[in-house]
């Protein structure tokens, strides 16, 4: 099932305090960007987002879910209608995110 743009367009207002987040979309879903790297993204109407240490300290009692079969598991945010929690998440896990790889 592919996820909703007005689902995605939610979970971007919420996020519009920390001024330098972007999608793409991608076979339906959306992946997530904070500063360049990927944070996360919308999986069949659900805000996943990587499983770090700062997002597991956070939300210690997450659900693990796979956005989509062969994939790593992510975090469920289940907290996406408090803008505070999700954008000081997001700000959170940025050091614990990989840097984005070169294109050659």
């Amino acid at each position: 099932m592919a996820s909703s743009k007005d689902y995605l367009e939610f979970v971007l207002d919420q996020l519009i305090p920390l001024n330098d987040v972007s999608y793409r979309a991608m076979m339906g879903e959306y992946i997530l960007y904070y500063r360049g790297k990927i944070f996360g993204g919308i999986y069949d109407d659900r805000l996943l987002v990587k499983d770090v240490s700062a997002a597991r300290e956070r939300m210690p009692e997450a659900q693990r879910e796979l956005p989509y079969e062969g994939a790593k598991e992510m975090l469920l945010v289940e907290e996406v209608d408090d803008a505070e929690f999700l954008c000081g998440l997001v700000e959170a896990m940025y050091e614990d995110l990989p840097s984005p790889r070169r294109k050659r």
